[in-house]
């Protein structure tokens, strides 16, 4: 394992554990009880788990994307909101949810085909800025877009993923704690993907140009890496993996104009993972959604609720004054 990303880990993992004591102390203040309800601790924490997986899989399709270009993606939120829909549709007129699935795998290709050719091509070697502007047109026209296709109403997407909770751990604990199986067979798809992702992008030629291409658009060019193609590949990657999380969220939550704005939650998981890590976008998201679902339960007694609101962002805002990279990005270092 590479030693910075193992400084890393040791940097926050103390800070982790030291906030976490810190909260069930101040637990304990507020209402005793719960300090020693450690099955309710546990399955608020498992909770909060889960809930960053989900995370992850919205801030993977920024890591990708950056990864490729340096730029972030603006349009990876009407992405997600984009694919969903077009899923959606599919299933409407009748077609298997599998079917529609490949179907809309397909739409994704074609997209990243089109926004290679129309949008990325003529801004080769262009500054980041023109890129992340081109971005955020994507992300209106999608927006748009996909619902004059298939409306604008809150659609439901539904796979025949399990609902019902079931109890754990029932004899470690005193009843038990719950667990969602949405959430869990979500957390293991995410995880599933996660893992492939990495692999793919560490261990073979295209992840490495992928590198290379970041670095330097005409310096790639120059040494026989087809742009063109290394957009196509990880701009298709990014839409399945939207596809993937809009298929998780709009299962949840609805297939809804909301669904586009998911991507302001992954911006702190960004931040507190590192831009360029895989493994980051993952990591972060487990600390945000069980940080969160934490502070909320236990925090509220003191600063009121909706702290889900805010929590995300506020944890970024103390990793960028410490680590501005995140806990696995890579430290710049320039030589003038």
């Amino acid at each position: 394992m590479n030693t910075r990303l193992i400084a890393s880990w040791l940097i926050g993992a103390p800070a982790a554990v030291v906030g976490l004591g810190l909260v069930i102390q101040l637990a304990a203040l507020a209402d005793p009880s719960l300090y020693f309800a450690w099955g309710y601790y546990f399955e608020v924490f498992v909770g909060g788990l889960l809930q960053g997986v989900m995370y992850s899989l919205v801030a993977l399709g920024f890591v990708l994307i950056f990864k490729a270009s340096s730029t972030f993606n603006f349009a990876q939120g009407s992405m997600v909101l984009f694919a969903a829909l077009t899923m959606v549709g599919f299933i409407e007129w009748g077609l298997h949810w599998t079917i529609a699935f490949a179907l809309t795998m397909g739409v994704m290709v074609l997209l990243a085909m089109a926004i290679e050719r129309v949008v990325l091509r003529p801004l080769v070697n262009q500054p980041h800025i023109t890129l992340f502007m081109a971005t955020i047109g994507i992300f209106y026209f999608l927006d748009g877009f996909g619902q004059t296709l298939w409306g604008s109403d809150v659609k439901s997407l539904d796979i025949g993923m399990p609902r019902t909770p079931v109890i754990v751990l029932e004899n470690v604990f005193d009843g038990g704690i719950m667990i969602n199986q949405f959430d869990l067979v979500a957390a293991l798809v995410g995880g599933a993907l996660v893992l492939g992702l990495a692999v793919f992008f560490q261990k073979t030629r295209i992840g490495r140009a992928l590198r290379a291409v970041a670095d330097d658009h005409q310096a790639a060019l120059s040494v026989g890496i087809p742009l063109k193609t290394i957009w196509v590949v990880v701009w298709t990657v990014a839409g399945i993996v939207a596809l993937v999380a809009g298929v998780m969220w709009g299962g949840k939550m609805g297939v809804q104009f909301t669904l586009a704005l998911i991507a302001l939650k992954a911006l702190p998981v960004l931040i507190l993972g590192g831009l360029t890590s895989i493994p980051g976008a993952i990591v972060g998201g487990l600390i945000i959604g069980a940080g969160e679902q934490v502070a909320e339960i236990f925090l509220g007694h003191f600063i009121g609720s909706a702290i889900q609101d805010w929590f995300a962002y506020v944890l970024a805002m103390l990793v960028l004054l410490v680590r501005p990279q995140g806990l696995f990005g890579e430290k710049i270092i320039e030589r003038v």
